[in-house]
């Protein structure tokens, strides 16, 4: 991978998950969670409906997000990571891991 290329990948990364709201909802659907419409309203309660519709449309197209409709009344509609979406999540722990090691860095060493 030249330098080039990985910038390249790195920019396609980040319009991936750009957005306030993508790696909470990932989160939430680590694991194998199907989640609906309305769980999703329930555990991101910060998030307006308009921006989480926008949210999971955008993490649909990009492959991340799969979604599940159940042709029923009233209808219902489930949330779940594609594996290709799942597979973000030790890259996502590693992130989380790096982020942690921020307060003991700074700390001053015992003398």
């Amino acid at each position: 991978m030249t330098p080039g290329s990985a910038a390249d990948g790195v920019e396609q990364v980040l319009r991936i998950l750009e957005g306030r709201w993508k790696l909470v909802i990932l989160f939430h659907l680590f694991g194998g969670n199907v989640l609906r419409f309305s769980d999703l309203e329930r555990v991101i309660p910060a998030i307006s409906q308009k921006m989480l519709i926008q949210q999971l449309r955008q993490m649909e197209k990009d492959g991340v997000v799969r979604r599940i409709v159940h042709h029923q009344v009233p209808p219902k509609v489930e949330y779940c990571l594609t594996d290709w979406g799942q597979a973000l999540c030790p890259a996502l722990d590693a992130l989380l891991t790096w982020a942690g090691q921020r307060e003991a860095m700074a700390q001053p060493a015992p003398e």
